[in-house]
């Protein structure tokens, strides 16, 4: 009997981690499995957790392993196959992550950013399939980006383009991970969402008062899913932090577009799950930043959450 050849998808998050197994050809998944991380987890960790998972599924569904494709939450020297380091996760600077696959695995394994991984499956798979050019944007922890031309992910000079999380949209604004003041991700991922309720709710004890209820009174349990549903439901102060982070996403994705003229943009991770009017605002302020003459097309991303996973698949078909 000869065993079907398997592509293993690995996706390193922030605060979980997913593998998944296609046999090769197909496109409907084997298996997958998931863990999220614990508070203070750390590389090894992380590490250890994604190969439990991939051991895991190896060993409940035969087949001959043919290659791995790596989604990794960090910048990512895709050409080495490093891991430079993780904005979220301490312990990941400088990692061989390809190397170190390889040799647990002992299949051709391949490396890339998160957003980049994401923009390829969208463009092979998903909402960007038939487009020549295609700008993928996670709005998630993070705040990430990948660019599609010409049917190939671009990486840029040193393996960081896209990275539209760190564009400044308000100079002297809160704090990033990176070390900068106002940059997209810092106002508009999730946590900053979170974060900018629960300081307006601290300044305006007579506020907010359908978002209170949805946390027992706690501000410090709001996150970013509280604020969307609350603005839902017609609190106001929920709704004008949710709007402010939805404007500054548009005036950055404004830019991008001015700048590189994509035939779409498409849009995951779990902000995206805002709501309606988060959608509007989003597309309404991206057109107000454009030039007339250009054409704003921004989409929902049609593989949700596991398009780094079919992003990964694309690349370990690419390398097997």
């Amino acid at each position: 009997m000869t065993l079907p050849p398997l592509l293993l998808a690995l996706d390193y998050g922030g605060t979980k981690h997913t593998a998944a197994l296609l046999i090769r050809g197909e496109q409907v998944w084997l298996a997958q499995a998931r863990a999220y991380s614990p508070p203070g987890a750390d590389a090894t960790y992380d590490q250890a957790t994604m190969l439990r998972l991939a051991r895991g599924l190896l060993a409940q569904n035969p087949g001959r392993l043919a290659a791995i494709g790596v989604s990794f939450g960090g910048p990512v020297d895709a050409a080495r196959g490093i891991v430079r380091l993780s904005h979220h996760v301490p312990g990941w600077e400088e990692t061989p992550l390809r190397d170190r696959l390889q040799a647990e695995f002992g299949v051709p394994t391949a490396v890339d950013n998160d957003a980049n991984i994401a923009a390829f499956g969208e463009w092979r798979f998903g909402a960007g399939q038939g487009c020549a050019s295609l700008l993928y944007v996670t709005v998630s922890t993070g705040i990430g980006g990948g660019w599609v031309l010409g049917g190939r992910v671009y990486s840029g000079a040193d393996g960081m383009a896209g990275e539209i999380g760190h564009i400044v949209v308000r100079p002297g604004g809160a704090p990033c991970v990176c070390g900068k003041r106002g940059c997209l991700e810092a106002e508009a991922c999730g946590p900053a969402i979170a974060r900018a309720a629960q300081e307006r709710l601290a300044l305006e004890p007579e506020a907010g008062a359908g978002l209170r209820d949805r946390v027992g009174g706690n501000a410090d349990a709001v996150t970013a899913q509280h604020v969307a549903e609350a603005a839902a439901a017609g609190d106001a102060l929920a709704a004008e932090v949710l709007a402010a982070a939805a404007q500054a996403l548009g005036a950055g994705l404004g830019g991008a577009i001015n700048l590189m003229n994509p035939e779409r943009v498409v849009l995951g991770g779990g902000v995206t799950k805002s709501g309606d009017r988060w959608w509007q605002i989003v597309r309404e302020t991206a057109r107000d930043h454009v030039l007339p003459q250009t054409r704003v097309q921004i989409a929902p991303a049609a593989l949700g959450d596991d398009a780094p996973l079919w992003g990964a698949i694309g690349l370990a078909e690419a390398h097997a």
